[in-house]
């Protein structure tokens, strides 16, 4: 009796294993275009005011809401004063596709004697060991306004951080130092700004940090190529150790990629980028996925487009867009729930989109 019990056990158990293994998508084969579903009216966060960028999502352990932290600057300053007017400011719903309600700033300006203390930008969240940790862009200058050109001198002056917190509700500690700076060889490929930070834990237990790195090589002030660089850490605050390997690179093409989104599933990473001209594909400017099986050398996924320009609402309309932008996944018991965007519909009108996966 107790052998039939067994055998029954281990027939069960081997058939939830293979059940499981059949669930594994091999690597490079994830297909996020074919998961995009019709967005909700709620799932669009949007401010008259202000421009609405960089959208970020994590669910609390405490009060089990939902907590959005994104970008945002003054709408009469115009597009290009995300340089110098920028702060990541933090609102909270009961949904993770809204609707959203303000609640705070996070990271408010500080003071110019600071490296992050007149802008705050690209915020990403995760929970790490207990605690949720805010990675983000910040930089400092003389705070002049310049739209519609760049403030370069602000440009040029961003760095990495990250803002630490037992509960996405705050308080938030930050630091007087940049967790990734610019790099003293003048020749390096992060010489002249770092930004636009990404960050997962690894199978064995570090942390990849994926970045986007400008070099002195071109002429100034954009200087350049613009390329992205990886970095790896025993802790989630780091020390993060720069690898100074190009990925995401294109032949003859000096500016490929941004906005990096980096996380680890089924035995291997990947990372949806924004194609800035259409270097990966055909699709022209759009979202793209790469993936790499040590999270250094990175391949154009099988299934390598993301996402057009065009988006699909729920009432049945399919609407063509300036721009979608700033890539984010939101995973929630280990599913992939939804993909964050920041949208243009034109250039003078901006907000942040939560489009459902199935």
């Amino acid at each position: 009796m107790k052998k039939n019990i067994l055998f029954a056990l281990l027939i069960l158990l081997s058939g939830c294993i293979a059940d499981a293994q059949t669930k594994m998508v091999p690597p490079g084969e994830l297909n996020i275009q074919a998961m995009l579903q019709p967005i909700p009216v709620t799932a669009r966060f949007i401010n008259d005011t202000s421009y609405i960028w960089c959208g970020t999502l994590v669910r609390s352990h405490i009060d089990q809401k939902y907590h959005l932290f994104y970008s945002r600057w003054p709408r009469r300053f115009g597009m290009a004063a995300w340089v110098t007017k920028s702060e990541v400011a933090h609102a909270v719903s009961d949904s993770p596709f809204g609707p959203f309600e303000f609640k705070d700033v996070t990271l408010p300006h500080r003071g110019p004697e600071f490296w992050d203390g007149m802008y705050t930008h690209n915020p990403t969240v995760h929970f790490f060991n207990g605690k949720y940790y805010l990675y983000y862009a910040g930089n400092f200058g003389d705070g002049k306004i310049t739209s519609p050109q760049l403030n370069w001198t602000h440009r040029n002056n961003q760095r990495i951080g990250v803002a630490i917190a037992d509960d996405p509700n705050g308080p938030w500690q930050r630091f007087d130092k940049p967790l990734i700076d610019i790099s003293a060889d003048t020749t390096a490929h992060d010489a002249q700004m770092v930004a636009n930070p990404s960050v997962t834990r690894m199978p064995d237990g570090r942390y990849l940090m994926v970045y986007k790195a400008v070099a002195k090589k071109r002429p100034q002030p954009f200087g350049g190529p613009v390329v992205h660089l990886t970095a790896i850490a025993d802790q989630p605050e780091g020390p993060f150790v720069k690898q100074y390997k190009p990925i995401f690179t294109a032949e003859n093409v000096d500016f490929p990629a941004e906005d990096p989104f980096v996380w680890y599933q089924d035995n291997c990473y990947y990372a949806i980028v924004k194609d800035m001209k259409g270097s990966f594909t055909n699709a022209g400017r759009s979202l793209v996925l790469f993936y790499s099986l040590d999270g250094l050398d990175w391949k154009l996924a099988n299934h390598p487009l993301v996402s057009t320009l065009n988006i699909k609402w729920e009432n049945g309309t399919t609407q063509k867009l300036e721009a979608l932008e700033r890539p984010q996944l939101f995973f929630e018991n280990g599913k992939m729930v939804a993909l964050l965007c920041a949208v243009n519909e034109t250039l003078g009108h901006s907000y942040n989109v939560q489009i459902p996966l199935k």
